[in-house]
């Protein structure tokens, strides 16, 4: 409701609102019309949404120039020294010390072991596709894995017990693994590729994921499927070890080619291992605040 001046302009309704003593006294004077006040949130949203926007491209391009000059002083200086005076020394060593047959023996049992003592096997796979490349090298990891992620899960019945007490006594930070132990075959299957995806604990997970009651078959193909991104990348680091300590040895430098193919495998296979990551990470989200919620 509005009224006249007697001008013939029009003056926006003042509304005054008086409380009540007992609750707190006070008094609440609002002029002007609801599409005005509505016209200033919306520009004032605006505004803040559009300095949100900026100060997020700032905040990436510092980001990303800080990584710039750090790849570009690790490239320049610190990679060379490392590559001349330990990759270098380290290969030449294995190399006369152990023949192919042998060495691969000792990565496939490092990959097979390491998990169930809690050991990161990360090394043993760059080392790998160092001598094997990718083919041979995916199969002898990927072997080697399943063996790795099976002994935790049988040596688990012998603490299967504590597990599942302490899966009691945090429920939502165990939320996450009890969701992967629930449901259909193919959902058991789902969460447990998830958590091996994810950059969750994964040899943690390997110890309890029978208490949380998912069966052997979803656990061993969800576990192979999940680590497949990480097999590759390991492979990958361990060829471009090889690479730069082959150019390093012989004193030359990589051609354009060479530069240009290592740089995209290398953006290639770290965009696909993010996207998969956040991507589970996004669907583990769902999956725990479904089962908190049930909780």
């Amino acid at each position: 409701m509005t009224y006249s001046n007697g001008v013939g302009e029009t003056v926006p309704e003042l509304k005054l609102r008086v409380e009540d003593s007992e609750n707190g006294d006070y008094v609440k004077l609002r002029g002007g019309s609801g599409e005005e006040e509505g016209s200033s949130v919306e520009s004032s949203r605006c505004s803040i949404g559009s300095v949100t926007s900026v100060w997020f491209w700032v905040k990436l391009i510092s980001l990303l120039s800080c990584l710039g000059v750090l790849a570009f002083v690790v490239i320049k200086w610190i990679g060379p020294f490392l590559i001349e005076k330990e990759l270098i020394p380290f290969i030449n060593w294995v190399r006369s010390t152990f023949s192919i047959p042998v060495l691969g023996l000792l990565l496939f049992a490092s990959v097979a072991l390491f998990p169930s003592i809690l050991l990161p096997s990360s090394p043993s796979m760059w080392m790998a596709g160092l001598t094997f490349g990718y083919g041979n090298g995916f199969l002898l990891i990927f072997s080697a894995a399943s063996i790795g992620v099976t002994l935790p899960f049988l040596i688990g019945h012998l603490f299967l017990h504590k597990m599942q007490e302490w899966l009691k006594k945090y429920p939502k930070k165990a939320a996450i693994l009890r969701a992967a132990g629930e449901g259909t075959w193919f959902h058991q299957f789902q969460a447990v590729t998830l958590i091996r995806v994810s950059p969750f604990p994964y040899m943690i997970y390997n110890y309890c994921a029978l208490a949380t009651g998912v069966h052997y078959g979803p656990y061993i193909l969800g576990s192979l499927v999940g680590m497949v991104p990480e097999i590759f990348v390991s492979i990958y680091t361990g060829i471009m070890l090889r690479t730069l300590a082959v150019a390093s040895d012989e004193r030359h430098s990589l051609s354009v080619v060479e530069i240009v193919v290592n740089v995209l495998g290398f953006c290639v296979t770290a965009s696909a291992t993010i996207v998969c990551t956040i991507y589970a990470k996004k669907k583990l989200s769902a999956m725990q605040s479904e089962e908190v919620e049930t909780l």
